[in-house]
């Protein structure tokens, strides 16, 4: 599957008016599931704000400052990462710069693994999501209102229907909401067949 997955305010942005996600930072408890969550990922998508924002996991030693951060560390350094920018002549790390659509970059990282594909970043998951790629949405839901920013999901012209298949509350009081797109299989043809979903 390819998994988009994000923390979130309440009203649903990534980032708040001024750009700012530090009210993200997880806890204890919840960065233990987020690198059980990065082990069985077999690919990573990721936009080059979200490349550059995480690249101090693998050039910076000081993140490895505890046994729970080099953990995260080890497993994110050798995870395979596609970086898609318009801006960047070269990328660090176990990462390439995306040579190829969104579409078809997607199709490389599933082929290449028999694990599940994540994305990130907003602007590289909403083209995702209207070319009907994706298959699961996880957002963290964190205990904030922020009035505008960043939001998780792009405007859509169509329903995208959800199934919600698994919850969690954890103790810092955000809330895991995991969903798997349930469109038939003509929705995502519909989307991938679309002259104005196919204008990358």
């Amino acid at each position: 599957m390819l998994i988009y997955s994000m923390s979130v305010s309440v009203d649903g942005f990534i980032t708040d008016r001024k750009g700012a996600f530090g009210w993200t930072v997880p806890d204890e408890e919840q960065f233990r599931f987020h690198v059980a969550q990065i082990r069985e990922l077999g690919g990573y998508l990721c936009g080059r704000r979200l490349y550059e924002t995480m690249l101090p996991w693998d050039t910076d030693p000081s993140m490895r400052d505890n046994e729970l951060h080099a953990s995260f560390a080890d497993v994110w350094c050798t995870l395979p990462k596609v970086v898609f920018s318009r801006t960047l002549d070269s990328v660090l790390g176990n990462a390439r710069l995306a040579e190829a659509s969104v579409a078809e970059e997607a199709a490389a990282a599933r082929d290449a693994t028999d694990k599940n594909v994540a994305i990130g970043g907003a602007g590289l998951a909403a083209a995702a999501i209207e070319l009907g790629l994706v298959d699961e949405l996880r957002m963290f839901r964190n205990p904030i209102v922020v009035g505008g920013g960043t939001p998780f999901l792009p405007p859509v012209t169509e329903n995208v229907p959800l199934d919600l298949v698994e919850t969690r509350t954890f103790g810092s009081r955000v809330i895991y909401e995991r969903y798997r797109c349930a469109r038939v299989e003509s929705y995502g043809q519909h989307l991938r067949s679309s002259p104005r979903r196919t204008r990358r």
